[in-house]
């Protein structure tokens, strides 16, 4: 069982930045790939990015691609998603994820689920 706990969402005008953390508990954080997505009111939930076990490999999606960054600490049991030149249309819940494989985290359900944190870009 793993627990995640998401924190770091908050205001923030178009063009500026916010980081995202997802804390997990346990000691098994290094033997999962992690991810965030995000859900938009009225949209379904939507994959953002993933990170594999070692850090060593990333995966984005299209529309956050240049923009997010995707990062990991084993040694302290975290994965960040670093977000730059937000827009409005960045607006949503997100969540953090922990799978088995980053590569397939955006067709293959995550195995745990960590509750979300709202990001909200004004215009």
């Amino acid at each position: 069982q793993v627990q995640l706990v998401p924190s770091g969402g908050g205001l923030v005008q178009a063009g500026g930045s916010l980081r995202l953390s997802c804390a997990a508990s346990g000691r098994t954080f290094s033997r999962y790939a992690m991810g965030w997505f995000r859900q938009a009111p009225g949209k379904e939930r939507e994959f953002v990015a993933a990170i594999s076990r070692s850090g060593v490999s990333t995966y984005y999606a299209d529309s956050v691609k240049g923009r997010f960054t995707i990062s990991r600490d084993n040694a302290k049991n975290t994965v960040y998603l670093q977000m730059n030149s937000l827009k409005p249309e960045d607006t949503a819940v997100y969540y953090c994820a922990a799978g088995r494989v980053a590569s397939a985290m955006a067709s293959d359900p995550p195995d745990y689920w960590g509750q979300g944190t709202q990001v909200t870009v004004s215009s």
